[in-house]
């Protein structure tokens, strides 16, 4: 009996001593890292500040007994506006010049506009409504009427836009004349945000 305890505590010191006190060092579990991503910082949520820029269209007007022209314009402009959050105020003076707009006798020499307007901001993009008051000047004289259309911006870059404007104008009894007159502009815009 002496030899099997015997035997049985050298097998059991053994044992221990092999798995408790291995000069090896203990194997290490592999770290698996995951990759972080870092998402691009969005672009074009506020639309808050003052802008400036260029614009160039088509002005196509129509006087009573039938007389009407279409020609190109170009011109400067200038405006503010306050982002909400999701919908976006402002205001904008606006002036567009031509060349060789005839209305039988009468020679359009340029249009000045001063516009409020009011949008909904989609990010990068603006969507907007505008209305106000026109002067358009003539060889004759000039006149002050109604200006209202649609219009919308996208940022190409935080200070840089593009986008395109329409505008229906209603000058009535155009100065003291009796004649009414009529005008569109389509144009595309470019602007620099401060």
């Amino acid at each position: 009996m002496k030899r099997i305890l015997l035997g049985t505590a050298l097998v059991a010191t053994a044992a221990t001593s092999a798995y408790a006190g291995s000069a090896d060092p203990a194997p290490v579990e592999p770290m698996i890292v995951e990759p972080v991503t870092v998402a691009p910082a969005p672009m074009g949520g506020d639309w808050t500040g003052a802008y400036g820029g260029l614009s160039f269209g088509n002005l196509s007007a129509e006087a009573d007994g039938g007389l009407d022209d279409s020609e190109a314009v170009y011109g400067v402009f200038g405006g503010y506006d306050y982002d909400f959050g999701q919908f976006v105020v402002g205001g904008e003076l606006d002036y567009q010049t031509g060349e060789d707009i005839q209305l039988g006798g009468i020679e359009v020499d340029d249009i000045l506009r001063a516009k409020v307007r009011g949008g909904y901001d989609f990010g990068q993009t603006l969507v907007y409504a505008t209305v106000g008051a026109a002067q358009l000047n003539t060889n004759i004289g000039d006149d002050t009427g109604f200006v209202g259309g649609l219009g919308v911006e996208y940022k190409v870059t935080e200070q840089f836009t593009v986008g395109g404007e329409y505008l229906a104008h209603r000058f009535d009894d155009f100065d003291g004349t009796g004649v009414d007159v009529d005008a569109d502009t389509v144009s595309i815009r470019g602007s620099f945000r401060f």
